[in-house]
C-alpha cells in the first residue's frame, strides 16, 4: 500500500482517453470524459447488448436486436458495457496496442457491473483466446487482463486457459460477417485439461469488442460442446449498427 502511494506521488495515475490526473488508475476516467463516453443504458438487446430504441420495457418482457432474432446465438445472453466509439474505442485502442495493460483493471470491473444480473455462484469466468503467436507478439491478451479483474471484482473463479485457438486467423477488421464466420469456423476449442471444470457448470464469456459475435459464437460453441450449462458473454464494447 505505501509502495503504491509513492508511486503515485511520483506518476500520478492518468485519465485513460485525456492524460488528466485522477485519483486512482482504478476510476479510469476523468469525470469529464466519464460523462462523455458512450456507456449503454436503457433499452439494449439481451443477447448481445447493442442498444435499441426506445426506452427499456418496464413489463419484464426480453428484448432482442434483429440480428439476433435471425441467427440463433450459441449463447444464451449478453451484456455489453459501451458502444464501441468515442473514449471506449481510444481504450480499446491503447489497450491491445499501446501497452497500456493498466486500463484492463477498470474495464474489468464495468463488465462485472454489466453483467451482473448473468451471475451466479458457479459460474466460470473465461477470456476469448489469442493464438500464441499473436499474444507472443503483444505480450499479453487483453481480454484474459480484463477477466481476470472481473473476476476479482464478482468473486468469481477465472479460467484463463479454457479455450485455445487452433490456427492464427487474420485481422477480421473489414470483414463481413459472413467472411467473420466462415474465418473463425472451428479455430476454437476448449483445453483438453480443462473439460472438467466446464461439464455441468455456466460460464461466461469474456472479450473486448463484439461486431458481429463470430468468435465468441465460435467460444460459446466450444463450451457447449464440452458440456457446459449455460454460456453468457460481456464484452467491453459492441459496435453498434448505425439506426
Amino acid at each position: 500500500m505505501m509502495m503504491q502511494k509513492a508511486l503515485d506521488v511520483l506518476y500520478p495515475p492518468q485519465c485513460a482517453t485525456c492524460n488528466a490526473t485522477v485519483e486512482t488508475v482504478n476510476g479510469g476516467l476523468c469525470a469529464d470524459c466519464w460523462g462523455n463516453t458512450p456507456f449503454i443504458a436503457g433499452a439494449a438487446c439481451d443477447c448481445c447488448g447493442t442498444p435499441l430504441p426506445g426506452h427499456e420495457d418496464q413489463d419484464g418482457s426480453v428484448l432482442h436486436c434483429d440480428d439476433c432474432r435471425a441467427l440463433g446465438r450459441a449463447w444464451t445472453r449478453g451484456r455489453a458495457v459501451a458502444e464501441y466509439k468515442g473514449n471506449i474505442r481510444r481504450m480499446i485502442l491503447a489497450l491491445k496496442h499501446g501497452d497500456k495493460s493498466e486500463y484492463a483493471e477498470p474495464a474489468g470491473a464495468w463488465m462485472a457491473h454489466a453483467a451482473r444480473d448473468l451471475i451466479g455462484n458457479q459460474t466460470l469466468v473465461a477470456p476469448v483466446p489469442l493464438h500464441w503467436s499473436r499474444l507472443l507478439r503483444r505480450r499479453y491478451n487483453q481480454s484474459a487482463l480484463m477477466a481476470a479483474s472481473l473476476a476479482r471484482t464478482a468473486e468469481l473463479p477465472l479460467c484463463q486457459d479454457l479455450l485455445i485457438r487452433r490456427h492464427r486467423t487474420p485481422l477480421l477488421e473489414g470483414k463481413s460477417a459472413d467472411q467473420r464466420a466462415e474465418i473463425m469456423k472451428n479455430n476454437i476449442f476448449v483445453h483438453p485439461r480443462r473439460k472438467i471444470r466446464i461439464a455441468g457448470r455456466p460460464v461466461l464469456l469474456v472479450d473486448d469488442v463484439m461486431t458481429s459475435g463470430a468468435t465468441l459464437q465460435v467460444c460459446a460453441g466450444a463450451c457447449k460442446v464440452a458440456g457446459a450449462s449455460r454460456i453468457d458473454v460481456v464484452v467491453l464494447a459492441r459496435v453498434a449498427k448505425d439506426a
